[in-house]
């Protein structure tokens, strides 16, 4: 199976650059399995797609700030040469695994200030030509990660966002992504109320989004892409609750990729959800067997993409490469500000 496989043409204004004006006012395309019918509509379709006994099951994970721009620190104590810093993943208090750019300024030892509160120096260099950082300051973390960064959005996406909670959905609560679970964008409060009134139970995981999901496969043999491992967990509750509803005939729906990656990582093979923490780099591709998932809601992604690889095992590489032609036809919005599609 070739990386190629999985392009498609995309105009470069179908690349949405901006939140619906209202999060459930996005479009919603239709996919269904079983007759291989696509169906064109409006988010709150959803409503009549989802049926009481179904579990919906979203990551509560929330974005941090994650995007840190420094000025090296000189000698004599003086301001250098600029720095971008991204936050991939945390390995103790204080020390994380970055994104640096230009990499060639950020050499060991090398010295960075973020303003006041903050500085960082550089510990080591990755495989995948990331840096490990140490960084210093007084106080809460979150607290001067809130004063000294920002959120990041994703390099397609080039109009500054006025209001940053648009790439937060409206269920976030742990801090630690640095990238939104774009699907759960689509979901008002409201619309969550509607869904619980009517029967279907709303159930919480937690997966946070590292940018190595997004990263492109380069590769041209996809067996040969590793996904950079990302922290999860699932509690007692929740996976006794998810069982119980599958038990009881209700299908599985996940919002978004990564409520998906983090169900096949703790179901067994009989689909039987464990309680689990820890860190996940499952890649899932055609011909790969759901375990614990019966159907998801998504956005439309990246050519090329591991996500493009993942809803393609829900059906098939041509099947959804032909959903997402239909998509390009209609001029639906796609990626992280785009509209949505539910594969059931």
């Amino acid at each position: 199976m070739k990386t190629s496989d999985f392009y498609y043409d995309l105009p470069p204004e179908l690349i949405a650059q901006h939140p619906a004006q209202q999060r459930d006012h996005s479009r919603l395309l239709v996919y269904d399995r079983k007759t291989q019918s696509i169906t064109d509509g409006v988010f709150t379709d959803i409503e009549q797609y989802l049926h009481p006994g179904d579990c919906l099951v979203v990551n509560r994970t929330r974005v941090i700030p994650a995007r840190l721009l420094g000025e090296r620190i000189t000698e004599d104590g003086s301001r250098g040469g600029k720095m971008e810093f991204l936050l991939l993943k945390r390995l103790d208090e204080r020390r994380w695994e970055t994104l640096v750019k230009p990499g060639r300024r950020a050499k060991t030892g090398v010295r960075f200030s973020f303003g006041p509160e903050l500085t960082a120096e550089v510990l080591e260099s990755t495989a995948d030509g990331g840096r490990i950082v140490r960084f210093e300051y007084e106080g809460i973390w979150e607290e001067v990660l809130d004063r000294a960064g920002e959120i990041p959005l994703p390099p397609y996406i080039t109009e500054r966002l006025d209001d940053a909670e648009r790439y937060q959905t409206v269920y976030s609560k742990e801090q630690g992504s640095a990238a939104a679970p774009t699907a759960g964008l689509h979901f008002t409060k409201e619309l969550l109320g509607r869904l619980k009134e009517k029967g279907v139970l709303v159930e919480e995981v937690l997966l946070h989004v590292g940018l190595g999901t997004f990263r492109p496969v380069k590769e041209e043999n996809v067996e040969k892409h590793h996904m950079h491992s990302e922290y999860y967990e699932v509690s007692e509750e929740t996976a006794e609750r998810i069982n119980r509803a599958r038990a009881a005939g209700g299908r599985i729906v996940c919002v978004g990729t990564t409520s998906c990656r983090t169900l096949e990582t703790v179901a067994d093979g009989q689909g039987v959800v464990h309680a689990s923490s820890g860190w996940t780099d499952i890649f899932i591709t055609p011909g790969y067997h759901f375990k614990a998932v019966d159907a998801l809601i998504t956005n439309f992604h990246l050519p090329e993409s591991t996500l493009l690889m993942l809803v393609s095992a829900l059906s098939s590489r041509e099947e959804m490469l032909r959903v997402y032609r239909h998509a390009v036809g209609e001029r639906y919005r796609f990626f992280s500000f785009g509209d949505a599609m539910f594969i059931q």
